[in-house]
C-alpha cells in the first residue's frame, strides 16, 4: 500500500514552466499552446503582456500576476491550488521563466511540496543570441543582469576579465552605454562582442563588432528594447601553457 506522501503527490496538480515568445508571437510552440489552454490558471509576470498573447490565440484561461514584487501569500495561494489538484502554468513576459525571473521561488516551493514541475521549452533570448552572435560559444557563462551600481558592476566584470568561456548578459537600454564602456575598459577594446537587440521583433538588430567600437556606437544612448550581449572568451595569454 502506498504511503500518504505518494497519494498526495498523485492527487496534486502540475506546475508547467512554459516558454513564451520573446517577440514574434508565431514562435509559440504547439505544446505551449495546448498547455496554456488546458491548465486551470496561468501565473504571469505581467498579466497585461500575457493577455496580448492569449488574445492572439483565443485562449480564455484566467491569469493571476506573479512577479518579484508579489506578496508572499501569492506563492502560497498558487501552491494551495496545485495541492488541491489544479494545473498551473508559469509564464514570464518573454522567454523561459526562472532565467533572470522570480519564478524560481514557486518552482522550488512546488518541488518541496512534492508537486510535479514540468518544463514546456520555448524561445529564449539567451540561446537565440548565442546562435547568431558569430562568437564561439561551445562553452559559455550566463551572467543575467549586471549590478545597477557602477562600482559593483565593475568589480564583477574584473572578476570575469580572464574567463575562457563566452559571456552572456542581459541589459536594459538605459544602462547599455555605461555597461559597454566598462566592458571595453576592463575586457579590452578589441574583444569581439555581439549586441542583440529586440530579437525576433520588427526592429531586430544584431551588431557584431568589438567592445571599443560598441562603446562608442552606443555612447549617446537612445536605443530601445531589451538587449542581450555576447562577449567573446578572453584570449589566451602568451605565458599560458597550451591545452595539448
Amino acid at each position: 500500500m502506498p504511503g500518504p506522501e505518494a497519494v498526495a503527490v498523485r492527487s496534486a496538480g502540475r506546475l508547467f514552466v512554459v516558454g513564451t515568445p520573446i517577440g514574434n508571437l508565431e514562435d509559440l510552440t504547439a505544446r505551449a499552446l495546448s498547455t496554456l489552454r488546458e491548465v486551470q490558471i496561468i501565473a504571469a509576470e505581467d498579466t497585461r503582456q500575457t493577455a496580448k498573447l492569449l488574445a492572439r490565440y483565443q485562449i480564455a484561461t484566467p491569469t493571476v500576476s506573479y512577479h518579484e514584487h508579489s506578496p508572499a501569500r501569492r506563492s502560497a495561494e498558487l501552491l494551495a491550488r496545485l495541492l488541491a489538484g489544479e494545473d498551473v502554468a508559469l509564464v514570464t513576459d518573454a522567454g523561459m521563466p526562472v532565467l533572470s525571473d522570480p519564478g524560481g521561488e514557486l518552482v522550488s516551493q512546488a518541488m518541496a511540496a512534492g508537486v510535479a514541475v514540468v518544463p514546456v521549452p520555448g524561445p529564449s533570448a539567451l540561446t537565440a543570441a548565442i546562435a547568431v552572435s558569430g562568437i564561439p560559444a561551445d562553452r559559455f557563462a550566463f551572467e543575467g543582469f549586471l549590478p545597477r551600481e557602477g562600482k559593483a558592476r565593475r568589480r564583477l566584470l574584473r572578476d570575469m576579465a580572464h574567463e575562457r568561456r563566452a559571456l552572456v548578459f542581459f541589459e536594459g537600454p538605459h544602462r547599455l552605454p555605461a555597461t559597454l564602456a566598462d566592458m571595453a575598459t576592463i575586457f579590452g577594446p578589441e574583444r569581439p562582442v555581439a549586441i542583440c537587440r529586440e530579437l525576433t521583433k520588427i526592429h531586430e538588430e544584431i551588431v557584431r563588432t568589438t567592445l571599443g567600437e560598441a562603446a562608442g556606437r552606443y555612447a549617446e544612448g537612445g536605443v530601445l528594447g531589451e538587449i542581450t550581449i555576447v562577449v567573446a572568451p578572453a584570449p589566451r595569454q602568451a605565458s599560458e601553457p597550451s591545452a595539448d
